[in-house]
C-alpha cells in the first residue's frame, strides 16, 4: 500500500474528524474538507511516496443496518448509537431503523434513549443489530424509604414494612380500608360504611399508652409532610409510588416528638424519562350492607310488649288491645293498623358509586412531571321523596388534583415542585347516616304510618303529612330523614418547595436539600331544615275507607327552611425542612451521615380562647450514621432533639436517640452450603427512645400556665342589699405545672429477613416497648376543694408482640405468573404503674398487669330460675325478680357491689390482624383474592340501644328530645326468659317496659367475641393484547370486576362482626365493582 507522508508540523497535518450528520444516510460532507486539504498540502516540498506494509495498525471496520425497539416491540424514534469514547454515531429513524456507514470492529456501541437504560454492545462484524432497551428500573424497587432518606434494601436494619401501592387497591375511595391484614405490624378494623364517616382505625403494633386523651395513632406523612387521617383516606393509589409503615425506635427517633407511635411515609409518584404516558382509570360499584339487623314482626312486636308491661306488673295495662293486634295480623284496615318496616321505608338495598381517575407523566432529561386528578361519588342508601324540594340522601363528591414536577438546573442541582387539593362536597341527613339507622331502631312500628296521603281538609297542603302519635313526639325516622339536609365542604391545599444540591466537586457522596411546605385546611358546615307537620287518624270511614286528620303539632310545624351553621375551621401550617447528607463507598466501606433541622408552626384562624390562637411551633434537629462492611455487618445510630413548647423551660428539650445493627449471613463463607435455597439471610435489631409530646387534651397548650376564666356566667356572684349585683365569677380551668414533661418509649425490635431461590420471602419480627412518664389524672379527695383535674407523668406501661410478612413471587414462563401475600400481627399491652386505691384485698380490681384495653364486669352465672332463688341469693342492683341476670359474689360479702367486678373478655382492640391472597395470571388473564382476620377483640351490646321498647338515646349526649320505643331483634324474640319458658340460658333476660337497673351492668352475660374472617376482595381482570389495542392507539387496555367484604365467618351473627358495639349504625358495604383502565 502507498501513502502519502508529509515531514510537516503544520495544522495541514493534524487528524480531521468527519461525522455523520444524517442518521442512517451516506454523507457526503468530507469531499470538500479533503478537496481543501489536499491542495493546501501541494505546496510542501518534502513531500514524498513511502511504501509501508500495512498489519494491526489499520482497524478494519464494517457497514450495518439495526432496529431499536424496547421489550413490547415499540421502535424507539430518536435513539442513538455511538461509539463509545468517540463522538461518531446515528440516530434512528421514526420506525426505529437506522444505518451505520463505517464502524470499526470490535468497538463498543452505546445505545441510549430517554427513560430507558443505557445499553453497550461490542461490534464483532454482524450485518444487522436488533437492538432491545428496557425501562429504567423505578428506584423505589431498589430501595426503602426511611425518615428523610431512602436507603438500599439490603442494609435497612430498622423495622419498616414497605407494601406495595398494587396491594392497597381495593373499590373503594377511602384508602384506609384496605390497610386491615395487609400491612404487617399494623391494627386497623373498620367500625362504619357511612360515606365521609368510613374511616378506618388503625395503630401501629398496638396502643401501649393509656392517657385517655394522648395521640394513639401513627404519624402521617405525605411527601414528608405531617397530614391527617382524612388526607390519607383521600389519598389515590394510582398517585403513591411507595407505602412505608415505620414501626421501631430507628426507625422514627428522627421524627422525635412526632413519632412514638410509629409513622405511615407516603410518597406520591414523579415523572420518569421518556414519551408522554397517559393512564386513565373509570370504575362503578354497587354496594349494600354486608349484614341486615333481623327484627322481629309487627305483631310479636306488639304481644311482647303486652307482656313485658303483665310479667312485671300483672295488674298493668296492656297498650295493645287484642282487637289491634287480631287485625294487624290479618292485614286489615292498614291506615288504622299500621305496620311500618321502617328499614325498608328508609333504606335503598343496592346503591351505585363512581370513581375516575387520570394522569400525565413524562419528560426529559431537564424536566419530568406527573399530573394527576381524580374525582369520586359516593352515595348513602336512603330513599328520597320526590315530593321534597332538595335531596336529602347522602351524596359526596371529592375532588383531588396533584401536580409533581421535577426540574434538573444542572446535572448536580434539582429543583422539586409539588402541588394537591383536595375538595369534599358533601350533603345528607341532618345528624348523618348513622343516626338514621339508630333513629330507625327506636321507631315504633304499630302506632303510625311514615306519611299519610292527604284527605279532604288537608287536600291542598304543599307540605308531607307525617305520622306519628300523642302530642307528636315519638320518633318518624322518615320525618327525621326529610326534614332537612346538612352541608359541608372541606378543603386542602398543599404547596410544597424543595431544592436539591449534590456538591460532588467539594467531596463525593455530599448533598444538601432544603424543603418548604405551606397548606391550609378549611371547613364549613350549616343545617337546612323545616319544622315537619305531624298528623294522626281522628276518625276513620270503615264503609268507603276514608279518614279525617288531625294536626298534632300546629303550633311547631313550619313550611319554610331555616338556616343553622355549623362548625367552621380555618387552618394553617407551615413547616421548613433542611438537610445535608453523605453517602460514600471506600471499598468494602460504606458510610452514610445524615442531619436534619426541622421546623413547623400550624395556625387556627377559629379558635376557644386566646391560648389556642397562639401559633403552635415545635423545631427539631435530627441526624443517623450509618456503617456497612463488604454488605454484611451494618450498624447505625439515630438521634432525634425536639423541643415542645407545651413544656416549661427544665423539661422543653428532649434527647431521643437509637442504635441498630444487622448482620447478613448470607454473605459469610459458611452459609454457602445453604445458598442453593436462601440468596439472602439478614438479622437486625435496635433499640431506642422516642418521646411524646401530644398528651392529656389539646386545649391544654402550656401545662406550665394556668387557665383561668375571668368573669364566667356559669358562677355568677349575688352582692347589694338586693342581692341585683350579680358580677361573674372566676373559675380556675388549669392550675400551672412546671414538672410535666416528654411521655418516653423505649423499644427494642429483633428479627430475621429471608429470601429463597424458588421466590419466598420472609420477615419475622419480634418487638418490646416500655412507656414512661405517661400523663394521669391524680386522684385528690373532693375535701381538698381542688375543682379542675390535677395531672403528672406517673403512668407507666408496656407492649410486646411479632409480626410476620410472607411474600411468594414467581414466573413460571413468559405467560404464567402467581404472587402470594401473608401478614399476621400480634400486638398485646399492659399497665405497669397506675394511680390506683389500694386493692391489696381485692387485687381483681387492679389495673396493674392488665391489658390498657381490658374491660371490667360483672361475672354473670345464669338468670334466676324462680323467686325463691332471688330472696337467697346475695343482694344485687334495684328492683329484680325472675328471670333476670345472676351475678356472681366474688369477695362473698353477701352483695354484689363494685368490689366484685373483674377483668372479663379480651380487649376492646383487636390484639391480632392477619391476613393471606394469592394472585394468578395466565397472559392476558388475572386473578386474585384476599382474606381478612381479627382475633382476640371483645365488645358489649349497648343494652339501652337494643333493650327492646326503651328509649335508646334518652338522658345520652344524642338525645334527639323524642320519645322512642325500641325495636325487637329477632334473636331476641326467638330466645327470652319467660314464665312458660324459664330458660336460665335464653338469649334475654325477662322482658320490662321499663330500664331495669339489675340487667344494665357491664357482664360477661352481654359479652360478645369479635373474632371474624373474612373474604376482604376478590378481583378478575383482563388485559387486551397489544396487538389489538395498538390498532387504536392504545398502549394498555385491562377491564376488570372486584369485590370486597364478600363474606364473613363468625361465631356473632347479629351483624358485621367488625363493627363491634357499632353494630346499630351505618353498616360496612359489600361492594361489587366494574372498572376499565386505560393507558396511552
Amino acid at each position: 500500500m502507498i501513502r502519502l507522508r508529509k515531514r510537516c508540523s503544520g495544522q495541514c497535518c493534524q487528524p480531521q474528524k468527519i461525522q455523520s450528520t444524517k442518521p442512517g444516510k451516506y454523507s457526503y460532507g468530507w469531499i470538500l474538507p479533503a478537496f481543501l486539504l489536499t491542495v493546501v498540502g501541494l505546496p510542501c516540498r518534502d513531500l514524498r511516496a513511502e511504501v509501508f506494509p500495512v498489519v494491526a495498525k489499520v482497524q478494519q471496520s464494517s457497514k450495518f443496518k439495526g432496529k431499536i425497539s424496547d421489550t413490547g416491540g415499540d421502535p424507539l424514534p430518536g435513539a442513538t448509537v455511538q461509539i463509545k469514547g468517540s463522538t461518531k454515531g446515528v440516530i434512528a429513524d421514526m420506525d426505529g431503523n437506522f444505518e451505520f456507514d463505517d464502524c470499526p470492529l470490535n468497538s463498543t456501541l452505546v445505545v441510549s434513549y430517554i427513560g430507558m437504560e443505557t445499553k453497550e454492545i461490542k461490534y464483532t462484524g454482524q450485518k444487522f443489530l436488533n437492538i432491545v432497551m428496557e425501562a429504567k428500573t423505578d428506584e423505589l424497587e431498589e430501595v426503602t424509604v426511611v425518615a428523610f432518606a431512602k436507603q438500599k434494601k439490603e442494609s435497612v436494619v430498622s423495622a419498616i414494612t414497605t407494601v406495595k401501592p398494587t396491594e392497597l387497591k381495593i373499590p373503594s375511595s377511602n384508602l384506609t380500608t384496605a390497610f386491615a391484614g395487609r400491612v404487617a405490624g399494623l391494627i386497623s378494623y373498620q367500625t362504619s360504611g357511612e360515606p365521609g364517616q368510613d374511616n378506618a382505625s388503625f395503630f401501629i403494633r398496638g396502643i401501649t399508652t393509656f392517657g385517655a386523651e394522648a395521640k394513639k395513632d401513627p404519624l402521617i406523612l405525605i411527601d414528608g409532610i405531617e397530614l391527617s387521617t382524612d388526607d390519607l383516606a383521600r389519598l389515590n393509589t394510582d398517585d403513591i409510588a411507595s407505602f412505608s409503615i415505620m414501626k421501631d425506635a430507628t426507625a422514627t427517633a428522627l421524627y422525635g416528638a412526632r413519632g412514638a407511635n410509629g409513622v405511615i411515609s407516603v410518597t406520591t409518584k414523579e415523572g420518569r424519562e421518556g414519551k408522554v404516558t397517559i393512564n386513565a382509570r373509570v370504575e362503578n360499584s354497587f354496594s349494600s350492607p354486608t349484614k341486615k339487623i333481623s327484627q322481629t314482626d309487627p305483631v310479636t312486636y306488639m304481644r311482647m310488649q303486652n307482656e313485658a308491661i303483665k310479667t312485671r306488673d300483672p295488674l298493668g295495662l296492656a297498650l295493645y288491645s287484642e282487637e289491634k293486634i287480631t287485625m294487624t295480623e290479618r292485614g286489615l284496615y292498614p291506615n288504622i293498623f299500621p305496620t311500618t318496616d321502617w328499614y325498608d321505608t328508609m333504606f335503598n338495598d343496592v346503591i351505585s358509586n363512581q370513581r375516575a381517575n387520570l394522569s400525565l407523566s413524562g419528560g426529559g432529561t431537564v424536566a419530568r412531571y406527573y399530573v394527576a386528578a381524580n374525582v369520586s361519588k359516593d352515595n348513602g342508601n336512603m330513599k328520597v321523596d320526590k315530593r321534597n324540594n332538595f335531596n336529602s340522601n347522602i351524596s359526596l363528591m371529592k375532588y383531588s388534583i396533584r401536580s409533581n414536577i421535577n426540574i434538573n438546573l444542572t446535572k448536580t442541582t434539582e429543583l422539586v415542585l409539588r402541588m394537591s387539593g383536595t375538595f369534599d362536597e358533601y350533603t345528607g341527613p341532618i345528624g348523618g347516616g348513622s343516626f338514621m339507622y339508630k333513629e330507625v331502631m327506636m321507631a315504633n312500628p304499630v302506632l303510625f304510618k311514615p306519611y299519610y296521603e292527604p284527605d279532604e281538609q288537608y287536600a291542598y297542603s304543599k307540605h308531607i303529612l307525617f305520622g306519628n302519635y300523642g302530642a307528636g313526639n315519638y320518633v318518624n325516622p322518615y320525618a327525621q330523614a326529610l326534614k332537612g339536609y346538612n352541608d359541608y365542604s372541606k378543603n386542602t391545599m398543599l404547596v410544597q418547595f424543595e431544592g436539591k444540591q449534590k456538591l460532588d466537586m467539594l467531596t463525593e457522596g455530599l448533598a444538601i436539600r432544603a424543603k418548604i411546605n405551606i397548606d391550609r385546611y378549611s371547613e364549613y358546615s350549616v343545617d337546612r331544615a323545616y319544622s315537619p307537620f305531624f298528623y294522626n287518624i281522628s276518625s276513620y270511614n270503615l264503609q268507603n275507607n276514608t279518614y279525617k286528620l288531625n294536626r298534632l303539632n300546629p303550633a311547631t310545624g313550619t313550611e319554610w327552611i331555616n338556616y343553622n351553621p355549623g362548625n367552621r375551621y380555618v387552618n394553617t401550617n407551615f413547616y421548613l425542612e433542611g438537610a445535608a447528607e453523605y453517602t460514600r463507598n471506600f471499598d468494602k466501606h460504606g458510610v452514610n451521615a445524615l442531619l436534619v433541622y426541622t421546623m413547623q408552626s400550624k395556625k387556627t384562624g377559629i379558635a376557644d380562647n386566646l391560648q389556642l390562637s397562639l401559633p403552635g411551633r415545635n423545631m427539631g434537629l435530627a441526624g443517623r450514621a450509618a456503617y456497612n462492611y463488604d454488605g454484611r455487618y451494618f450498624g447505625e445510630f439515630v438521634f432525634g432533639y425536639n423541643g415542645s413548647e407545651r413544656f416549661s423551660k427544665n423539661n422543653r428539650w428532649g434527647f431521643f436517640p437509637s442504635v441498630a445493627g444487622g448482620w447478613m449471613l448470607s454473605k459469610e463463607s459458611f452459609f454457602e452450603p445453604l445458598t442453593t435455597v436462601f440468596d439472602q439471610f439478614k438479622f437486625k435489631a435496635s433499640y431506642g427512645l422516642t418521646g411524646q409530646d401530644q398528651i392529656g387534651d389539646g386545649n391544654d397548650r402550656f401545662y406550665y400556665l394556668s387557665q383561668v376564666t375571668l368573669n364566667s356566667s356559669d358562677r355568677n356572684v349575688n352582692w347589694g342589699t338586693q342581692l341585683n349585683y350579680n358580677p361573674g365569677g372566676i373559675i380556675v380551668d388549669r392550675y400551672a405545672n412546671d414538672e410535666i414533661g416528654w411521655e418516653k418509649s423505649y423499644k427494642l425490635n429483633v428479627g430475621a429477613e429471608m429470601r429463597t431461590v424458588f421466590g419466598l420471602s420472609a420477615n419475622v419480627e419480634y418487638f418490646t416497648e416500655r412507656r414512661e412518664n405517661i400523663l394521669l389524672n391524680r386522684i385528690i379527695p373532693n375535701t381538698m376543694g381542688i375543682i379542675p383535674d390535677v395531672k403528672a407523668n406517673l403512668g407507666k406501661a408496656k407492649g410486646k408482640g411479632v409480626d410476620m410478612e410472607l411474600n411468594y413471587e414467581k414466573s413460571f414462563n413468559k405467560d404464567w405468573w402467581m404472587t402470594g401475600r401473608g401478614t399476621f400481627t400480634y400486638a398485646t399491652s399492659e399497665a405497669v404503674e397506675w394511680e390506683e386505691p389500694d386493692y391489696s384485698s381485692t387485687p381483681w380490681l387492679s389495673k396493674i398487669g392488665k391489658s390498657l384495653g381490658q374491660e371490667w364486669g360483672y361475672i354473670a352465672e345464669r338468670l334466676f330460675i324462680d323467686d325463691e332463688e332471688v330472696k337467697n341469693s346475695p343482694t344485687q342492683f334495684g328492683n329484680y325478680m325472675a328471670g333476670d341476670i345472676k351475678y356472681r359474689d366474688v369477695n362473698g360479702d353477701g352483695k354484689i357491689s363494685e368490689l366484685d367486678k373483674v377483668p372479663i373478655g379480651y380487649p376492646t382492640t383487636p390484639e391480632i390482624n392477619y391476613g393471606f391472597g394469592l394472585s394468578v395470571g395466565y397472559k392476558g388473564l388475572d386473578a386474585s383474592f384476599f382474606f381478612q382476620g381479627s382475633a382476640r377483640q371483645s365488645f358489649w351490646l349497648d343494652q339501652k340501644k337494643i333493650t327492646p321498647f326503651m328509649d335508646a338515646n334518652s338522658g345520652q349526649s344524642d338525645d334527639d328530645g323524642l320519645k322512642g320505643e325500641n325495636q325487637v331483634l329477632q334473636v331476641i324474640a326467638d330466645s327470652y326468659w319467660s314464665e312458660n319458658n324459664r330458660n336460665p340460658y335464653a338469649f334475654w333476660p325477662r322482658l320490662s317496659n321499663q330500664s331495669v337497673e339489675n340487667n344494665n351492668q357491664k357482664s360477661t352475660w352481654f359479652m360478645q367475641d369479635a373474632t371474624f374472617l373474612r373474604l376482604k376482595s376478590v378481583e378478575v381482570g383482563y388485559t387486551v393484547p397489544q396487538m389489538l389495542t395498538k390498532k387504536v392507539k392504545v398502549q394498555n387496555l385491562r377491564v376488570y370486576v372486584s369485590g370486597t367484604n364478600l363474606l364473613c365467618w363468625s361465631k356473632f351473627k347479629l351483624w358485621d362482626p367488625e363493627m363491634a358495639g357499632n353494630g346499630l349504625g351505618y353498616p360496612i358495604q359489600r361492594v361489587i365493582n366494574v372498572g376499565i383502565n386505560l393507558g396511552f
